[in-house]
């Protein structure tokens, strides 16, 4: 069983009585200026070019009510990709739509666009908030994944960023729409790094058909991604290397029946080394348990040195790559995870994970799925 990865509720901060607004009354279209400034900064101090959205001076009518437009984003947006799609109301017939390998200058090219990506990627949507950024200015944040099923591996694509939503003053409608990926630094169509980027996400991973901890990818940058973890179960026992194997069979007899009832518990993926200190002196080797399993229901083990426990989980930066993942590769790409993270203002904590999601015996080194897991102190998606 796979796991979408995108679930979640939107939190939605109180505004307001506002009523809610599925459509949008049509009204009159105004011409007004869209204009470029290279002043905005992301978070964690990296900048990026802005496309100013709304500088122009307000009418004195315009009785815009932006905290309206908000929470109607808020429910229209989920609708991007399904059969619903979004209320196209409720945007300039001439509205400007931009990111950084593409554009449209029209309501019907952006819709054209959404069509493609539907036909082509199957792609999610998850919205993480909306908020007033300026006078005539909604920015949005959110995550999409898309699988390009074309491919026979049937790569899955993760984006991260923010759009900047420009108003119209003179009838309330939506102007303009401009994306910024967190992945890249030039966000400038046409971005060549972000053709790279999208390029890079085409690579051969090989996932088991498994089920998989549950978790929302929340920011995903050139290096790692930034995911939130629900809580699961895990058997583990004591082992010796991020990269070996000692103490696997002990687990992987858990489930296969060596324990209190000789019951076959399902394999999942992936498998965890964890390292619990910056020495990576003390380790173990960890079974995910599948998710209808309650810890309280599960056998005990049959040997003392097998234990069963519950992670809480929480955030955590996670870097991915394919290749055998030898103790001398994990360990180069935990430092390169743990200085990006650093760099960029995150506390992670002490130790780290190794997650190999393939048997070795069965996967060609260039098809592996290897990730190497921090768990951070806190995160934020500002």
């Amino acid at each position: 069983m796979t796991t979408t990865h995108l679930s979640g509720t939107i939190i939605r901060p109180i505004s307001g009585n506002y009523p809610a607004h599925r459509r949008l009354k049509p009204s009159s279209n105004s011409i007004f200026f869209i204009k470029q400034s290279r002043n905005r900064s992301l978070v964690n101090n990296r900048s990026c070019i802005r496309v100013s959205l709304v500088e122009q001076i307000p009418s004195k009518s315009s009785k815009v009510d932006v905290n309206r437009l908000v929470d109607f984003l808020y429910d229209d947006l989920p609708h991007l990709f399904d059969d619903q799609g979004i209320d196209r109301t409720a945007y300039d017939e001439q509205v400007k739509f931009l990111d950084p390998i593409t554009k449209y200058d029209s309501i019907s090219g952006y819709l054209f666009n959404i069509g493609m990506l539907k036909l082509v990627f199957s792609p999610k949507f998850q919205l993480h908030w909306v908020g007033q950024t300026g006078t005539y200015e909604i920015t949005t944040r959110w995550t999409m994944e898309m699988t390009f099923s074309l491919l026979p591996w049937k790569p899955v694509l993760v984006f991260t960023g923010t759009s900047v939503m420009g108003v119209n003053p003179e009838n309330g409608k939506f102007c303009s729409h401009v994306d910024y990926w967190d992945s890249i630094k030039n966000n400038e169509y046409f971005s060549t790094e972000a053709l790279m980027d999208l390029i890079k996400q085409l690579r051969i991973y090989k996932t088991p058909d498994l089920e998989t901890p549950k978790y929302q990818v929340l920011k995903r940058t050139a290096t790692y991604e930034v995911r939130k973890y629900s809580p699961f179960v895990i058997v583990e026992t004591q082992s010796d290397k991020l990269a070996g194997n000692t103490g696997f069979n002990d687990v992987a007899g858990y489930i296969f029946g060596k324990n209190s009832r000789e019951e076959k518990i399902p394999m999942t993926t992936p498998v965890f080394t964890q390292a619990f200190d910056p020495e990576m002196s003390k380790m173990s080797i960890q079974i995910v348990l599948p998710s209808e399993k309650d810890i309280n229901s599960l056998p005990d083990p049959n040997k003392e040195n097998v234990s069963i426990r519950s992670v809480q989980g929480g955030y955590a930066a996670v870097l991915k790559f394919s290749g055998k993942p030898t103790e001398d590769i994990v360990r180069e790409k935990e430092k390169l995870l743990r200085s990006s993270v650093l760099s960029d203002g995150l506390k992670p904590k002490d130790g780290c994970l190794l997650a190999r999601y393939n048997d070795p015996g069965r996967t060609k080194s260039f098809m592996m799925r290897n990730e190497v897991l921090i768990w951070l102190e806190e995160f934020s998606l500002d």
